[in-house]
């Protein structure tokens, strides 16, 4: 192969990612406790629930991000963080996409409401900064949440949604953003995530 064509190449390389709040491992076995009887009660199997180590929040979804510029990205993403603030958040009350009485998506959102807009306000940034890189970035209304459940199809989803709905986790300090690599599964395997780099708030 050419250099010409290697170097094509490389510039064609890119990467599925998303820039997520990882919650500390405390918050995320709670969750799981409080989780388990519900997915156990899922006896029909009709929900796929997301694992412990898989769970979220994601600010902002690259669907493809050069690798070439990946260090671009990290640069100015790490230069905004050091100008915000840490917040204290919990993980509480829940929610169905696109609704409750057909959702593909069962979700648990974030308390208080100080935090959800501040959360909002990073994934514009972040979306921002994420587009100016040249990243195809999802564009869908954010609301800040973690996706506990998933449908191929549309089901009703009232009861598990009020099941959920009293939930509140331990409240924590986010004091970083990470950018995590999706790398999908082929058959038979889950996606994997690979945590690329992690930007301190306030550094």
């Amino acid at each position: 192969m050419s250099s010409a064509s290697l170097t094509r190449r490389w510039h064609d390389e890119r990467m599925r990612a998303f820039f997520a709040v990882l919650p500390p491992p405390e918050v995320l076995e709670d969750l799981a406790a409080y989780l388990e009887p519900r997915r156990d009660a899922d006896t029909e199997r009709t929900w796929r629930w997301t694992r412990t180590h898989h769970l979220h929040l994601t600010l902002a979804f690259l669907g493809e991000l050069p690798e070439h510029r990946e260090e671009e990205l990290v640069t100015a993403a790490k230069e905004w963080a050091a100008r915000q603030h840490p917040v204290r958040m919990s993980w509480g009350r829940s929610g169905a996409f696109p609704d409750p009485g057909g959702a593909k998506v069962i979700w648990i959102g974030v308390t208080p409401e100080d935090a959800g807009r501040d959360l909002s306000a990073w994934s514009r940034a972040l979306r921002d900064l994420s587009s100016h890189a040249g990243a195809d970035v999802d564009g869908q209304r954010f609301t800040p949440h973690i996706t506990v459940a998933r449908s191929p199809r549309r089901v009703p989803a009232g009861r598990w949604v009020q099941a959920l709905d009293a939930y509140e986790s331990p409240e924590f300090l986010v004091e970083e953003v990470a950018l995590v690599q999706s790398h999908l599964g082929g058959p038979g395997r889950s996606v994997r995530y690979e945590i690329r780099h992690t930007l301190p708030l306030g550094a």
